[in-house]
Order: C-alpha cells, then structure tokens, then sequence
C-alpha cells in the first residue's frame, strides 16, 4: 500500500519560493508518474503538474502555473518536488501528491497546506 509524507508547506509571502516534497514508500516508485493537484476553497481539485514514471521525460503543467513551478523526481530517494517560483495568493491551497501506475494502481498524500499572504 503506497504511503507519502508530504513536506514543506506553511505560510508564504507573494512573490516568494516554495519547494513542497513529498517523500513515497509501499511501492515502486519508478514505476509510477507522479503528480501534484491542489484544491483551493470553494474550487474544485485541479491538476497542477504531472511528471512520467521513469526518467520524467514528459511533464505537464496547468497553465496558471507555467513558467512559474517545476515538478521533478528523485527515483533514488523515493522523492517528488513542487518548486514554486513568484507565488500569488491564487496558489493559496492544499496541495496533494498522487502516484499513479499504467495498471491503474493509484495512491493519494494527505495533502499539505501552502498559504500565500502578506
């Protein structure tokens, strides 16, 4: 059974940087593409950025977020990152990482809070 321990979220002032971790174990982790979503309130969950299983080749990022975040993995350490760049309070939200297999196995983080105020 896939577990995550998500990481380093809290309160941060707009226009600053946030890199958010999420640490995996229960499964094998290359296998899996990883993703982050967030759900803001009253907002339904969105996908944020989504990374290929293996060597990451492919990403995909929600156009609010273009330019600004970068997903990437770390296979060794079990790892996957968020780095947000220039923040605004629209990325004031719960932020969730999710792994999901070709087989359709597919596993849920308890979601971490990122808060954007000044």
């Amino acid at each position: 059974q896939g577990q995550f321990v998500e990481s380093g979220g809290g309160l941060v002032q707009p226009g600053e940087s946030l890199t958010i971790s999420c640490a995996a174990s229960g499964f094998d982790f290359k296998e899996f593409s990883m993703r982050w979503d967030r759900q803001s309130p009253g907002k339904e969950r969105e996908v944020v950025a989504e990374m290929s299983a293996g060597g990451g080749e492919m990403t995909y990022y929600v156009s609010a977020v273009k330019g600004r975040f970068t997903i990437s993995r770390d296979n060794a350490a079990n790892l996957v990152y968020l780095h947000m760049r220039k923040i605004t309070a629209d990325d004031t939200a719960v932020y969730y990482c999710n792994a999901r297999a070709l087989s359709g196995s597919e596993y849920w983080g308890q979601g971490i809070q990122v808060t954007v105020s000044s």
